[in-house]
């Protein structure tokens, strides 16, 4: 039997041990499922409660069990609902009776979720935005995935993909009857009205968009600077706990230390880095190398200096504010804690290219508050339309431009001959299918659905 006709079961809650687990099955085989171990198949969605049985007819748990039949279920096969006690060993002998049924099998990652799409119950961008939504770390991720799982892009590409098809066909009538006088210009003068006013309908939803696709991965924010400048301590007071190691001597810090942050919804990728400095240690030279590699890939990178006058590295094309730590230490400073230096930029201007100054004790915490605000500032601005935008992957972007692209076209060689105008458009409408996952996207189906957790 063909993997895709079998009968897939797996946890769809939470990790035991948990107060209630649902166990979900879905495929040709879930009435039967259902009926060996409740003993019946109850009304469809109403959810009953019945004693689950094995094969030996032992007591599994006392249960509530619902019935979906096809295609009205979330995968469009016939499913049923296990609610059990969330514990491992009610798990483990629902499982064992569940796999002892005839080509009943655990599900793979995703597969649930790749059923309902390959059934018509979801498109591509709402699969995308259930992935989003599911890995969520942020409230501002949260709500923009939410916004597209509601299909409001898959819905505009259908209307869009429509539109494209009748101005197709218009002009291909016009080729057809084009030996009848003034029929082709009647036919083909409203297809390229059609196609202009598409072609502007989406790039303006390009055009609000943003970095709304960059809200998914975060902004990443690379801390550098030289050893024993307090990289490691800016990082801990950030992440208010202890992840990097904190020590007086310099190069303890040999490789790059990952920590994500939620800074007031925005996700923020904070990267502390080795100290960058000559050394003979291959290690630390090693160490060394990757992080001006990561700093050169960064979002921002803070530069945190000790001392005015230090020299500051900018390998990459990202923003570099400077960072003066361990004010504390200097008791002659003019500027109090979490002012600029007086020839620095504007405290926090996110929209400054160069680089912006801060003064902070990443020890004690002063001038911390200011250069947080200035972070969430920088995020706001860099992420733009962020949650209110329709697109939120860069592969969905990129089809679209090529969708607008192909359309200029094809308003363009119109003159050269409507059969290049419509071929055109039809690679127009087939870069939308590919949007919706309809046509031509097999490469992609196991790189997106592998991602989605057992059971959904």
């Amino acid at each position: 039997m063909h993997p895709q006709e079998q009968t897939i079961f797996a946890l769809s809650s939470g990790r035991a041990p948990s107060a209630i687990a649902m166990v979900r099955v879905s495929g040709p085989q879930a009435g039967l499922a259902l009926t060996a171990l409740a003993g019946k198949i109850p009304a469809a969605r109403m959810a009953t409660r019945v004693l689950l049985r094995d094969g030996q007819q032992q007591p599994i748990d006392d249960a509530v069990v619902l019935w979906f039949p096809a295609p009205a279920s979330a995968t469009g096969e016939d499913v049923a609902e296990f609610h059990v006690h969330g514990g491992r060993a009610v798990l483990a002998s629902l499982f064992a009776a569940l796999s002892s049924i005839p080509n009943l099998r655990a599900a793979e990652p995703g597969e649930f979720t790749r059923r309902a799409f390959e059934n018509g119950k979801l498109d591509l961008t709402e699969a995308e935005a259930l992935d989003d939504l599911i890995h969520a770390d942020t409230d501002r991720q949260r709500r923009q995935a939410l916004r597209q799982l509601k299909g409001l892009l898959g819905d505009k590409a259908r209307d869009w993909r429509a539109q494209i098809i009748e101005a197709s066909a218009l002009i291909e009538a016009g080729i057809d009857f084009s030996d009848e006088g003034d029929v082709p210009a009647e036919l083909i003068a409203p297809a390229l009205t059609k196609i202009k006013a598409l072609a502007g309908e989406i790039e303006e939803v390009l055009a609000a968009q943003g970095r709304s696709e960059r809200l998914r991965e975060g902004l990443v924010v690379a801390i550098a600077g030289t050893p024993n400048v307090g990289k490691s301590t800016l990082m801990n007071q950030l992440a208010r706990r202890e992840v990097a190691i904190v020590s007086p001597h310099a190069g303890t810090t040999r490789d790059v230390i990952e920590v994500q942050l939620d800074l007031e919804g925005y996700p923020v990728t904070v990267i502390d880095t080795a100290g960058i400095r000559e050394t003979a240690d291959p290690v630390e030279r090693e160490g060394v190398r990757r992080a001006r590699a990561r700093a050169a890939e960064a979002d921002l990178v803070l530069w945190l200096i000790d001392a005015p006058g230090e020299q500051i590295i900018q390998d990459g094309s990202a923003p570099v504010w400077t960072v003066r730590n361990k004010i504390d230490l200097d008791q002659s400073r003019a500027a109090g804690p979490g002012q600029s230096e007086p020839d620095g930029a504007a405290l926090g201007d996110p929209k400054k290219s160069g680089a912006s100054n801060f003064s902070i004790s990443a020890d004690r915490g002063d001038g911390l508050p200011d250069l947080i605000a200035a972070l969430v500032a920088f995020a706001r601005d860099y992420f733009g339309a962020g949650e209110g935008g329709l697109i939120g992957r860069v592969r969905q972007r990129q089809l679209l431009e090529q969708t607008v692209e192909l359309l200029q076209r094809s308003i363009s060689v119109i003159g050269e001959g409507e059969e290049l105008a419509a071929e055109d458009l039809r690679m127009a409408a087939h870069c939308l299918g590919r949007l919706l996952g309809r046509v031509d996207v097999e490469h992609i189906l196991d790189k997106i659905f592998k991602d989605f957790c057992i059971g959904k």
